[in-house]
């Protein structure tokens, strides 16, 4: 197996960021959940630090997988017509957009809190509160996990779709 794309499948890294992304989004997804619903505890900053450290290993792991994106083709697609081809697009960008978005709402949410935020390779605080906006801020933390899972949902039904009734090879260009 090929380390690069080609015309016909996605190399083995390109398909490491996707599924190593996809499990620990399957991870951290249902952990935020769970960790919204806590009541403040020592448990819950414990939980909550797993959950930064995590967020923040999928921000760098997006970051790498975009850039891998931009260096590498894009598997020629013969199967689909062009309002799929449009689809796919806008939720694939969508997909990078709320995985960045949720990680900044995170971020700023926890900065505007007063709390430190370890970035693996640094830990940063600033000296500023505003609990209104780190409130937003959660919001959009919040809605954008409930977004990504409606994304997911949307992009599992497509590969069904394509596998199951147009019988089409998108999905072997993955595994």
């Amino acid at each position: 197996m090929k380390v690069k794309n080609n015309n016909s499948s996605y190399g083995v890294l390109a398909r490491l960021f996707h599924w190593l992304t996809f499990l620990i989004l399957i991870f951290q997804l249902p952990l935020g959940f769970y960790l919204d619903n806590l009541e403040f505890s020592q448990f819950k900053l414990k939980v909550e630090n797993i959950h930064i450290v995590i967020g923040i290993s999928i921000f760098y792991l997006t970051l790498l997988r975009l850039i891998w994106k931009f260096l590498n083709p894009k598997p020629i697609t013969s199967a689909v017509n062009k309002l799929q081809l449009i689809a796919s697009k806008a939720v694939h960008g969508l997909f990078y957009v709320t995985l960045l978005l949720i990680t900044v709402s995170g971020i700023l949410k926890l900065l505007l809190s007063g709390e430190e935020v370890n970035f693996i390779v640094s830990k940063v605080y600033i000296d500023y509160f505003n609990y209104d906006l780190a409130d937003q801020f959660h919001v959009v933390h919040v809605i954008s996990a409930y977004f990504l899972v409606l994304l997911f949902t949307i992009h599992l039904g497509a590969v069904v779709y394509h596998h199951l009734i147009q019988k089409d090879p998108i999905l072997k260009k993955m595994l």
